[in-house]
């Protein structure tokens, strides 16, 4: 676990865990785009990932919170490329 990861915020540590596994990728290009990669196994791998890695108290996450917020950041991800990639590269810019 990275030493600037903070276990006692949800939406950094699911973050981390979605990323980590390859359920997600930032846009190389983009680094405010989230993409969503599609892979059911690594997004289940996530959400164990995620549980394991214990709080600042030693206390570990719920696992319906966890994976309540596992479905907003996928659910808010973009699904399989960057549109603004995909805007740039039909030419109707970003």
């Amino acid at each position: 676990m990275p030493a600037d990861l903070h276990p006692d915020d949800l939406a950094r540590l699911v973050r981390y865990a979605l990323e980590t596994t390859r359920a997600t990728a930032v846009c190389p290009f983009h680094e405010d785009v989230i993409v969503r990669i599609g892979d059911d196994a690594a997004e289940s791998h996530a959400l164990e990932r995620a549980k394991r890695i214990p709080k600042s108290d030693g206390s570990t996450w719920d696992g319906q919170t966890l994976n309540d917020e596992i479905g907003r950041q996928l659910g808010a991800a973009a699904d399989g490329c960057c549109p603004k990639c995909q805007a740039a590269a039909q030419g109707t810019g970003a």
